[in-house]
């Protein structure tokens, strides 16, 4: 998990009076795990517990497409329109009781302020920059940035022109994984990145400020709307653990070695029954009889589903940036015919892509099947290439 931070005016000990303007703040403890996970102590202008209204709950429905055969896929995502805001523009492509994945191309500003009281996220952004404008403090985004938001942190997206995010949703915890961290935290020397390449939130603004404000809360499968008669960013510090983060896939650093190396070389993070991985430019296997492109295997109690950002993807034809493939558990998949005898001899790769692997089995929606290109199970095959 990212180190301790704090920001702004905090007391010199916690649960002690903090004092405003005649005024004793309200501490709010916003923990994990209870009280025996990470937490961040916030100390409001306003009770947070405070509503003028609440106005409405909107159930989040899927729409499931069965497909009546089990194959491999690929959907072309390059064609979808943009559509709604931040959050309401979240399209559902994939998912499972761990994870869901989903495109947003947002064409407005989203009207308010937005919390997921009951999951994760982790916004991968392929295009855009901008602000995401936290509780805790402002924090930049730019291509390439993964924006990791914890449950509870309450924000908005203030985009710098036109955008294009793949969100992770996890009801589970999205952390770094175990191995690349020591029994204090702090990244490991053998971890691909460094705790100087994430970056959190940065200045605290306090907004002391009266009006009609919305917040729309994600919590039991919909949407909580509430209007609130002071602004929700009424920190005037914080410290602790639970905070905003980007880091940028640039700085990703690959590990290779000799020979192939498999998937979890990648990884970037973990989550409940999942991973994510950055397959990032790096140089290949070196061996002189090495194949530098993935060697045939089956995921037998996995699902591999990546998204192609930029570059070459050595191992696959017919992809673009935005391609999703998905390669379901059960069925082999391996470079297709020729791609394997083409990469002998290559150095390196400019190949970007995030994959995320699932340990239970995915479901697809009928955005998905709009999208499938229906023909990729089959090219592998000589005779329907």
């Amino acid at each position: 998990m990212p180190m301790y931070q704090v920001r702004g005016e905090v007391p010199r000990k916690r649960h002690t009076q903090l004092w405003r303007d005649g005024r004793l703040l309200t501490e709010e403890v916003m923990g994990l795990r209870g009280f025996s996970g990470n937490e961040t102590i916030l100390y409001h202008l306003v009770t947070p517990s405070r509503i003028a209204e609440a106005a409405g709950f909107q159930p989040l429905r899927r729409e499931e497409w069965e497909p009546d055969e089990h194959v491999h896929r690929h959907f072309r995502t390059g064609a979808v329109e943009p559509e709604g805001d931040p959050v309401t523009g979240r399209r559902v492509l994939l998912w499972n009781d761990d994870v869901e994945v989903s495109l947003c191309l947002p064409e407005r500003e989203h009207e308010g302020f937005y919390r997921n009281g009951e999951a994760d996220e982790v916004v991968f952004v392929h295009e855009g920059s901008g602000t995401l404008e936290t509780i805790l403090g402002d924090l930049p985004y730019r291509p390439g940035d993964y924006v990791v938001v914890p449950r509870g942190i309450t924000h908005r997206f203030r985009a710098e022109g036109p955008q294009r995010h793949l969100v992770f949703t996890s009801p589970g915890l999205v952390e770094i994984p175990r191995r690349y961290r020591n029994e204090y935290g702090q990244l490991l020397e053998h971890a691909p990145y460094g705790n100087r390449d994430i970056h959190p939130v940065g200045e605290l603004r306090t907004h002391d400020e009266e009006g009609d404000f919305r917040v729309t809360v994600r919590v039991r499968r919909g949407l909580q709307t509430y209007r609130l008669d002071h602004h929700p960013f009424d920190v005037v510090g914080w410290d602790g653990y639970v905070y905003p983060w980007t880091f940028n896939v640039e700085d990703f650093e690959p590990i290779t070695k000799r020979v192939h190396m498999p998937p979890p070389a990648h990884q970037t993070f973990e989550g409940q029954n999942f991973v994510i991985c950055s397959f990032c430019p790096r140089k290949l296997d070196w061996d002189p009889l090495a194949v530098p492109v993935p060697y045939a295997h089956s995921n037998l109690n996995s699902e591999e589903m990546m998204y192609y950002v930029a570059g070459s993807y050595a191992a696959r034809r017919g992809v673009e940036p935005g391609s999703i493939t998905l390669h379901p558990s059960g069925l082999p998949h391996a470079p297709q015919p020729g791609r394997a005898e083409a990469a002998l001899g290559a150095t390196e790769t400019d190949e970007l892509a995030v994959m995320c692997d699932t340990f239970r089995p995915l479901r697809l929606s009928r955005l998905a099947r709009q999208l499938d290109d229906g023909v990729y199970a089959y090219s592998w095959s000589p005779a329907r290439r």
